[in-house]
């Protein structure tokens, strides 16, 4: 068993990919389907990666468009 979950590795993953520029405000993220596939994982956990992106409010989602990453400067936290 993994010491960190599924879900929160990959959204901590994503967040990385956000902070660093990889990932650009707007951008749309890939679907469930390829998230899942990517990652080798079900689609229940990718679910919860995008709940819990959504609740941090990293990334916004419109259903029937997709997830979208939102601009870090509203949730990044400067130290």
């Amino acid at each position: 068993m993994p010491a960190v979950p599924d879900y929160l590795r990959i959204s901590n993953q994503i967040m990385l990919d956000v902070e660093s520029g990889k990932l650009k405000p707007g951008e749309k993220l890939p679907s469930i389907a390829q998230l899942c596939e990517l990652h080798q994982v079900g689609a229940s956990t990718i679910r919860q990666v995008f709940i819990r992106l959504e609740a941090l409010e990293v990334v916004d989602r419109h259903q029937g468009k997709g997830v979208f990453v939102t601009d870090p400067k509203t949730w990044l936290r400067k130290p």
